[in-house]
């Protein structure tokens, strides 16, 4: 069984870049154009979402109080890819559940925070 790759970064006001990668498990073989599908529907514009928000590890370039203003508070989804390698979501989620979530949390509103103020 093939396992989903989510490859996303935190890109500051000055475009540099810090990636992550979650790889989800697949038990039910979801299509990568479905799960694409289902997740641009519920991200905000330009596939921004909040990392903490979805149980994703932060990628952000700064922490405590240490943020500038180049630095906001948004994620932004980049690709998903089929791997042979071993799932590593530290909540054991299968790519459904991820979807799940994220269809959840987009319901209730991605919360936004200053990172100039508040803790990242």
């Amino acid at each position: 069984m093939r396992n989903i790759e989510f490859t996303y970064l935190y890109r500051d006001g000055g475009n540099y870049k810090k990636w992550g990668r979650v790889i989800f498990s697949n038990p039910t073989r979801l299509r990568l154009n479905a799960v694409e599908k289902a997740l641009r529907a519920n991200f905000m514009a330009d596939g921004l979402f909040i990392a903490d928000q979805i149980r994703l590890p932060e990628v952000f370039f700064n922490f405590r109080g240490e943020a500038t203003s180049d630095d906001h508070c948004f994620h932004e989804y980049y690709s998903l890819t089929e791997t042979r390698s071993k799932p590593n979501d530290g909540h054991l989620r299968s790519i459904g559940a991820f979807i799940s979530e994220v269809r959840r949390e987009a319901r209730r509103g991605w919360r936004e925070f200053d990172p100039t103020t508040t803790r990242c």
